[in-house]
């Protein structure tokens, strides 16, 4: 089941690849294209049509494979693998699933490519958002914090409010995140990487799936977004990238099997250190602009990239360092379900330790004059 989860990269991957070099002109024909500007660092249209090729390069095959396993029994060729009536039978019991998380992307995705086209006020976009999840949310009783249905009065509804909470501030993390040539996909895809590792270890075979999907979708896309850049995914990529990470990460239990929930209830914190990187510089440059008094859905350079430049390194180095600092809190998560609980202790202070390391290269004054 490993192999047949691991073949999907290369498929999101060739999808990805071919709709990324088929958009890319036809962005530029029809004006789709983010245009040179006090805090853009390149000095010519780029198309922004990439979101296009992430979105699709994940779902086209996930609805063909849907389609298929309802349509059709296993393959003849399938019947020597263990157990594969139980895993057909459970792919089809994942079909609504499956369908409302697609849904509620290609909201987003053409959210994000309306305002890609023309800029949307933020507090609208966000508006969007919150219905959209919510309604995913309540429709596939889609929750974290379950556990307090009964434990206090109006728990299920607290578990609905944090589980919708938690997608929308990934969702934005991801969008927050696309300042500079190949960082918000790059750290995607590494943050991919260590789910999709974690999900196959604890044989959460349905969501491991979207994640090599999605993984594949996103190299695809990185193969003409790493700096430099000759497309950009816009808000038509970034929101749909955040939001099916923060979905993927509530529809994953994280405990092995047969693993009690009172001797691993750490392993929730997975996605939590996994995401680290792109949440905290959420969290730092929405504080930090309300301090100022601007509005916080309001774009400038108080990226922890932007700092990295600032401090001298060129754009593409600052890239490669925040993908080397999502990959050392995401290497630690890979393990979290599987350890005691004074191993987990060490891993969640490993990653306050790398935070705090980001913190530090923080503290630099920005340049005079603000990139994006």
């Amino acid at each position: 089941m490993k192999l047949a989860i691991v073949c999907l990269i290369p498929l999101g991957f060739a999808v990805s690849w071919l709709l990324t070099r088929l958009v890319r002109p036809v962005a530029l024909r029809i004006g789709l294209v983010d245009q040179p500007g006090e805090r853009k660092i390149h000095v010519s249209p780029k198309p922004l049509a990439g979101g296009i090729a992430i979105f699709w390069g994940f779902a086209l095959p996930v609805l063909a494979g849907l389609v298929y396993v309802n349509l059709f029994p296993p393959p003849h060729a399938a019947r020597g693998i263990p157990d594969i009536d139980a895993y057909w039978s459970g792919a089809r019991q994942q079909t609504p699933v499956a369908l409302g998380m697609l849904v509620t992307a290609a909201v987003v995705h053409v959210l994000g490519l309306w305002d890609d086209r023309k800029a949307l006020g933020p507090y609208f976009k966000l508006a969007v958002q919150l219905v959209a999840i919510g309604s995913l949310v309540i429709g596939l009783h889609l929750r974290v914090l379950t556990f307090l249905d009964h434990a206090i009065p109006a728990g299920q509804w607290i578990s609905v409010i944090v589980t919708v909470l938690w997608i929308v501030a990934v969702t934005n993390a991801f969008n927050f995140l696309d300042n500079m040539d190949g960082l918000s996909a790059g750290v995607a895809a590494v943050c991919a990487v260590a789910l999709l590792v974690a999900t196959m270890s604890i044989g959460q075979w349905f969501v491991a799936a979207a994640l090599a999907l999605l993984l594949g979708s996103l190299l695809g896309f990185l193969c003409y977004n790493f700096p430099p850049a000759t497309i950009f995914m816009g808000d038509g990529g970034s929101l749909v990238i955040g939001l099916l990470l923060g979905v993927l990460t509530v529809r994953t239990t994280y405990l092995p099997r047969g693993a009690a929930w009172a001797n691993r209830w750490y392993a929730v914190f997975a996605p939590l250190i996994v995401l680290a990187l792109p949440l905290y510089d959420l969290v730092l440059v929405s504080v930090i602009r309300l301090i100022r008094g601007k509005n916080p859905f309001v774009g400038d350079a108080n990226h922890f990239s932007h700092r990295l430049v600032a401090r001298g390194m060129s754009r593409r180095t600052a890239v490669l360092c925040l993908y080397l600092v999502a990959a050392a809190t995401s290497i630690a998560a890979i393990l979290l379900p599987h350890v005691s609980g004074d191993l987990a202790i060490l891993i969640v202070v490993q990653t306050l330790l790398i935070l705090c390391m980001v913190g530090l290269l923080e503290q630099h004054p920005l340049p005079p004059r603000e990139e994006r």
